[in-house]
């Protein structure tokens, strides 16, 4: 399974060993949405394109997942809920909402946005369970979620959830005309004191219409903190 994926977030993280029985769309996507924080954790992990690179420390606990950047003196701060999130960001002490149009705006250089990161998809409302598909061979269930009325770019999000172990495995968001716009998948997960954890994630930005990514990034996990 090495090679194979399991985070429920791009940030990402630690991955679940639940087998599923369940076949409701809703309770699949709520078992996901939980697998990040089961174990507190501390990653150095960077972002990454060809031409440059944001070195970052993910903190899992107590149902936040938080982004420092390295040398930014910027943190972004996602509180998960049962039925929703809550993204902040927090600059010179100072600790701020994001939401609305804000949500795409690109984050602290590294071309990915705070919607990229924070992975909101996974609460939108009206999850459709579409049947099951492989993903690198690994059985998934493929789950439709309508984006909500406030949302002005995505339309539709897709996800693919693995259905041995309930973990994230791919995330498509298509814009309001079903055409494609970003994909999220991971490359490779690692295993790191009986835990699997996400070893390389990547995130592909799309020209409506087009089948070629037109950007590329990856979010790389390099290890476990010392300290925070």
């Amino acid at each position: 399974m090495t090679r194979t994926r399991a985070t429920a977030f791009l940030a990402a993280c630690l991955l679940s060993s639940r087998l599923f029985a369940t076949t409701d769309a809703e309770s699949i996507l709520r078992e996901a949405r939980l697998t990040p924080t089961l174990r507190p954790a501390v990653l150095e992990a960077t972002i990454r394109d060809e031409d440059a690179r944001t070195p970052i420390r993910i903190g899992l606990k107590d149902g936040v997942i938080s982004y420092l950047f390295q040398g930014q003196d910027r943190e972004l701060l996602l509180r998960l809920g049962g039925e929703s999130t809550i993204l902040s960001e927090r600059i010179g002490g100072r600790t701020m909402p994001v939401t609305g149009a804000k949500l795409h705006d690109p984050v602290g250089g590294t071309g990915l946005s705070y919607q990229d990161l924070s992975l909101g998809f996974l609460y939108w409302p009206r999850p459709e369970l579409k049947g099951e598909e492989a993903v690198r061979t690994r059985a998934c269930w493929k789950i439709d979620l309508q984006a909500p009325a406030n949302e002005t770019v995505y339309g539709v999000a897709r996800v693919w959830i693995d259905k041995q172990s309930g973990a994230l495995l791919r995330i498509e968001g298509y814009d309001k005309q079903g055409r494609l716009l970003r994909r999220f998948e991971i490359v490779s997960a690692q295993k790191t004191n009986c835990v699997w954890m996400l070893k390389q994630m990547r995130i592909e930005g799309f020209e409506p219409g087009k089948d070629r990514a037109v950007s590329r990034h990856y979010l790389e996990v390099t290890g476990q903190a010392t300290s925070r």
